[in-house]
């Protein structure tokens, strides 16, 4: 059975965005957050222990401190 779901507080920006990728792919706001949804969690997004184990390993981090600037400087590239 189908649910009904509803965000709230959403900031006017935000809201403005999704309303210019609504119209860009001739959507109503409802399908494109429907569109939103079934790509970010369609099964192909999910990675598997080994395949986060793999990419982990291909930064060549040694110490923790590493990794939190590349999570920051990726954090603050948004």
């Amino acid at each position: 059975m189908p649910l009904n779901l509803s965000i709230k507080n959403v900031p006017d920006a935000l809201a403005e965005r999704l309303r210019a990728e609504a119209a860009r792919n001739h959507r109503s706001m409802q399908g494109q957050m429907m569109a939103i949804l079934e790509d970010a969690l369609a099964p192909e997004h999910r990675l598997t222990a080994l395949q986060v184990r793999e990419r982990v390993a291909r930064f060549g981090l040694s110490t923790a401190d590493e990794a939190t600037e590349i999570v920051r400087a990726d954090r603050d590239a948004r």
